[in-house]
């Protein structure tokens, strides 16, 4: 029969989706009662953000692996910790070389989101940056294909190895589907690959983990946010206005899951003829500066629409050349935010 002191340990072994260290670690557990006669347990549990799909995982875990040792029912409640503590965490993980996560969010799809994700990640290899890219976009994974990788990840010692193309390690749902099936998971099955994605991935050590969001401000996007390391985040837009009032949206949602932005990149902003020269708007003009103004955060750049070079060769369909106009701009962009975070 399992003691009070074994279910402890047990619950005590479970990891903080947000902070990532155990719960004995941080002091979580406030409350436990066993009642050996009915084989139920009641334990509130402190954690570091409430009410998010992470937390329902741990919920779920929790109760699993009591089940599996031999408790009947569970009783959960939960609470936060002190902000203090969580402040002081974070900033610890900062100070221990751990990489600064750089968000790409989008209020909406189609926006070239996750073009930008790879460019600027690309781009801050070419500095000399040890940088990784999650492909957080589950439902609309993507970053695989744009980067011409053909390879599959490794496992090894149980820890997940990323492919590694133009000196960025790339980790993607894409991975490990086949045929590009459709994802039909719902959340809980999703916050666990995205857990494993930061937890079971084998990074090396890393100055920035880019990580493509879902668009939008729904609920998957919004757990997304909420699962994140506190991170810094850049937001797309074109340059339509209709298009930078939706993206208004996601910078809202960083600023209520605690994340700083670090400014609007605005994509599509105009089609430049090789012939002429001339510049036509093809989707307006002002979205990306209306958007900096309304979030009060720099434009960080404004991108043409422009194909990349393409080389059967070594095939990279929306990987910029470094010498390509478009690879310029994203040097100058990535340039920007090395020294902002310096």
């Amino acid at each position: 029969m399992i003691t009070k002191d074994e279910i402890e340990n047990l619950v005590e072994s479970m990891i903080d989706p947000f902070l990532h260290k155990t719960l004995l670690e941080l002091n979580s557990i406030k409350d436990l009662k066993w009642d050996e006669e009915k084989k139920h347990v009641s334990i509130k549990i402190a954690v570091a953000q409430l009410g998010t799909q992470a937390q329902l995982e741990l919920q779920e875990n929790i109760v699993s692996l009591l089940k599996g040792n031999g408790v009947e029912s569970v009783g959960l409640r939960f609470s936060e910790l002190p902000s203090g503590l969580v402040n002081e965490m974070l900033e610890n993980k900062k100070d221990s070389g751990n990489p600064v996560y750089i968000a790409i969010a989008s209020g909406k799809g189609g926006v070239g989101k996750s073009t930008v994700s790879v460019n600027l990640a690309v781009a801050l290899a070419r500095l000399g940056k040890k940088v990784g890219i999650m492909d957080a976009d589950i439902y609309g994974f993507s970053v695989p294909d744009m980067m011409g990788i053909s390879k599959r990840p490794l496992v090894e010692n149980e820890k997940i190895i990323p492919v590694e193309r133009f000196g960025v390690k790339v980790i993607s749902m894409g991975f490990f589907v086949e045929d590009n099936a459709p994802i039909i998971w719902r959340g809980p099955m999703l916050g666990k690959m995205l857990t494993s994605f930061l937890e079971e991935v084998q990074w090396g050590e890393l100055d920035y983990l880019i990580l493509d969001l879902p668009p939008g401000t729904g609920d998957v996007a919004l757990d997304v946010h909420t699962m994140l390391p506190a991170s810094k985040e850049v937001i797309v837009t074109t340059p339509h206005p209709t298009a930078a009032f939706v993206a208004a949206r996601a910078g809202a949602m960083a600023l209520k899951t605690e994340h700083d932005i670090l400014g609007v990149i605005e994509n599509m902003s105009y089609f430049e003829s090789k012939v002429t020269g001339e510049k036509e708007y093809v989707f307006g003009k002002g979205g990306g500066i209306k958007l900096a103004e309304d979030l009060e955060v720099p434009l960080l750049g404004q991108l043409p629409l422009a194909q990349p070079d393409w080389n059967t060769e070594d095939f990279a369909p929306s990987v910029y050349q470094e010498n390509h106009m478009l690879g310029e701009k994203y040097k100058e962009i990535a340039e920007h935010i090395i020294n902002v975070l310096k």
